[in-house]
């Protein structure tokens, strides 16, 4: 077993928002990947145009909020909740309240 504290992994510098991946594995059946974002006010990930991923995305939002638009949607989504975006849907997220907004990531 390891154990380890997200405040000390290294922050991913062509990052736009604080990024530090927690792990990554690849196996057979593909990539597993878990990082933590913290989004600052004002703030969005992508920094210009739309995301999307050749994996699923899980998220949840362990502190403050995120706005959240997907093809023809727009969600809010606040602490403790939780986000599932299917591969290849193109999404971005932006920061509009007063406080940092912190999302664990898992990538599938």
């Amino acid at each position: 077993m390891q154990v380890l504290s997200i405040e000390t992994l290294q922050e991913d510098p062509k990052a736009p928002v604080s990024m530090r991946s927690v792990f990554s594995h690849c196996a057979l059946t593909g990539n597993l990947n878990l990082h933590k974002n913290i989004i600052p006010p004002g703030k969005r990930i992508p920094l210009s145009e739309i995301s999307d991923h050749g994996e699923n995305v899980y998220s949840i939002i362990t502190n403050g909020s995120i706005v959240t638009e997907t093809t023809g949607e727009t969600h809010r989504i606040s602490e403790g909740e939780t986000i599932f975006i299917s591969a290849g849907h193109e999404h971005i997220a932006y920061n509009d309240g007063n406080e940092d907004c912190e999302i664990l990531c898992v990538h599938i």
